[in-house]
């Protein structure tokens, strides 16, 4: 095996190849070969599928400068050098199936990496510099321990595809609203209670999946034409009729911890604070640096992160939202998708930004 493995890389020097297969070769390191005298600086292409390496040297970019892919799916690599930062025309990098428990904040310096693959690993948590990668196209990290994901993926303003199902997810970031691409998000079998209000607000995107999030009883009506996958989700209240059933329908659906007043259809007034936000908000977005000409603001942190990523945009007339909703409930067993989901019992949720709108929202309008 040894011999053979000389050869491959022998004759990948001799005749400059770009693409280079190690798959299956039962290596426990990685080939010194690869990294003698100047490497192998032609090529773009490293696959070195189901072997058991448990780490990669930190001279890989120096020897591999050119590496436009690499695949290291199914090995036993436990941590990754902070030298991977310095691969600078890496497209695609795939984990997946490792042991990673640990992902260096150098990977936000890969600004050319367009998919990234980590599923199947032990990752408890993402850095915040993976929002430096925006270029990045595809992301994977299902079948890991995330609790949460890091506010700063809105910046990955190329994301098409984002994949976090089997996690720990209880929230998803309202954040995640402003990503433009985002065409498919995955975020099944975790332990969602709510979903971001504007989710679905972008055209483009196109799949929901949230199967098997039990507690997750509302999707935002903004996906009702989109194509969701909500099997296992919300629990049963069939047989609850009437008021009581009203009530505990409001009572199963969850709403982000920002919201601090749930309004209903007979209230007039909107709060002075929403009103204050909502103010400040317009101000911001006609004159960013109108803010900087009004007496300082002191505002807990949290209201002034709303002011750039607003709580919701009413789903009736697109007026921003920060501290109240008016939620108004479409059952899905009465919708047109009734036949598509039977065996979920979750609801389409409006958010309504005033009585008015709540009054005058129609799903189907």
């Amino acid at each position: 095996m040894a011999s053979e493995l000389h050869e491959t890389i022998f004759m990948a020097k001799q005749e400059r190849h770009k693409n280079l297969f190690l798959n299956y070769k039962n290596l426990n390191m990685f080939p010194v070969e690869l990294l003698k005298d100047e490497g192998l600086r032609f090529l773009e292409r490293l696959y070195m599928k189901r072997n058991s390496l448990t780490t990669l040297p930190d001279n890989l970019a120096q020897k591999l400068p050119n590496l436009i892919e690499l695949y290291l799916h199914s090995n036993n690599i436990v941590v990754i050098p902070e030298a991977i930062g310095n691969l600078a025309r890496l497209q695609s990098l795939d984990l997946s199936n490792n042991a990673l428990q640990l992902l260096c904040p150098e990977v936000g310096r890969l600004r050319s990496l367009r998919h990234l693959r980590l599923s199947n690993n032990q990752l408890k948590n993402l850095p915040s510099e993976i929002g430096d990668l925006q270029d990045l196209e595809t992301l994977d990290v299902s079948m890991n321990q995330l609790m949460s994901l890091p506010d700063s993926l809105h910046r990955c303003v190329s994301l098409q595809n984002l994949t976090v199902d089997h996690n720990l997810l209880s929230h998803v970031p309202r954040q995640l609203c402003w990503l433009h691409c985002l065409n498919q998000l995955s975020m099944a079998a975790n332990r969602l209670t709510f979903l971001p209000l504007d989710l679905g607000r972008s055209r483009e995107l196109q799949f929901v999946f949230v199967d098997n999030n039990t507690d997750l009883k509302g999707l935002p009506s903004y996906m009702y034409n989109k194509v969701i996958g909500c099997s296992g989700c919300g629990v049963s209240y069939q047989g609850l009729g009437g008021e009581m059933g009203e009530v505990l329908r409001d009572a199963l659906i969850g709403l982000p911890a920002e919201v601090k007043v749930i309004g209903s259809e007979k209230d007039n007034v909107v709060p002075l604070e929403e009103l204050a936000m909502r103010t400040l908000h317009h101000i911001h977005q006609q004159h960013p640096a109108g803010l900087n000409l009004l007496p300082p603001i002191s505002l807990p942190k949290a209201l002034l992160d709303l002011l750039q990523f607003p709580l919701g945009h009413c789903h009736r007339c697109s007026q921003a939202m920060f501290t109240i909703t008016y939620p108004k409930f479409f059952p899905l067993r009465d919708t047109a998708l009734a036949g598509v989901h039977r065996r979920t019992t979750v609801s389409f949720v409006a958010y309504c930004c005033s009585s008015h709108c709540h009054r005058t929202f129609d799903l189907q309008g």
